[in-house]
């Protein structure tokens, strides 16, 4: 289990850019929200990270940078940029799913095709929300095992207003006996 305060897993992923997503080089004042996404098959998420992308900007104010991944290939994540329409929003791809795993990510096998007729894959990752310190700890962690009911990144953008003024530390990090 991933601990607030304490360093989360090494994170490296091609991303659609052509640069190389590498979570203990990123540069950013106050850290990066990590989105872990289904893939292409998943409409929730099309819809999740088109809010995402909107507030990329917002984020980026605040001193966080923004990364989508999920465990498809690059044509499948090609896919999902074009449907949301992103510019500003950075795509990672190729997520190994044991990586998934060490990040606490639950694994799902595929059920065919989807609502929007695209197949999932075989096995792929059900979501996740991080933020990650410039020091990479943990400060926000959300982790699902279905597609719905996800935290909204408008909230997470009013909670680092509210963290930023008062210095709030991440919480959640007492790991003796109870």
């Amino acid at each position: 289990m991933l601990m607030p305060r304490q360093k989360t897993p090494d994170l490296v992923v091609p991303m659609l850019s052509g640069e190389t997503f590498d979570l203990s080089k990123e540069q950013s004042e106050r850290g990066v929200v990590i989105c872990f996404y289904r893939g292409l098959h998943c409409p929730i998420c099309a819809t999740y990270l088109k809010e995402l992308e909107k507030l990329t900007p917002a984020f980026a104010e605040r001193g966080v940078t923004t990364l989508a991944l999920s465990s498809d290939g690059r044509e499948r994540t090609e896919g999902m940029a074009e449907k949301i329409e992103a510019k500003a929003l950075r795509f990672g791809y190729d997520l190994d799913l044991a990586k998934a795993r060490e990040w606490g990510l639950y694994i799902s096998t595929s059920r065919g095709k989807t609502s929007i007729g695209i197949e999932e894959p075989a096995l792929f990752s059900e979501p996740g929300l991080f933020m990650v310190t410039p020091e990479q700890t943990l400060y926000y962690a959300s982790v699902q095992t279905m597609p719905f009911v996800r935290p909204h990144f408008s909230e997470l953008v009013g909670a680092l207003d509210f963290a930023i003024e008062k210095n709030y530390p991440a919480r959640g990090e007492y790991a003796g006996e109870v």
